[in-house]
């Protein structure tokens, strides 16, 4: 069983679990399929918009798409929800990517 089916079938006992969701987006983007993972991305932060992790992952995935706006538009959602959760690991990526970006 590959990995993608393994957290298919871990997500069926817990299926709002974000690192679960999370994680499968990764191995999405390690398949190449950017859009199975921006979905689950999007998904994430849609219900949970403190999880701060999927915002960095989700700007990176549409910056490599070309769709600078929107990435633009994520990495400052992500800025302000790690702002407001303390986490200044998180903060400091976001705002290290953003600044990347725009320059």
């Amino acid at each position: 069983m590959n990995r993608i089916e393994q957290l298919k079938n871990f997500l069926k006992e817990n299926p709002k679990d974000n690192f679960l969701r999370h994680s499968l987006a990764l191995e999405y983007i390690k398949m190449g399929d950017d859009l199975k993972a921006r979905i689950l991305f999007e998904e994430i932060l849609a219900n949970s918009p403190d999880y701060v992790g999927s915002y960095y992952h989700l700007a990176k995935l549409l910056e490599r798409l070309e769709q600078t706006p929107l990435a633009i538009e994520w990495y400052e959602k992500g800025m302000l929800a790690a702002k407001n959760a303390n986490d200044q690991h998180t903060y400091n990526e976001l705002q290290s990517a953003y600044e990347d970006l725009i320059d």
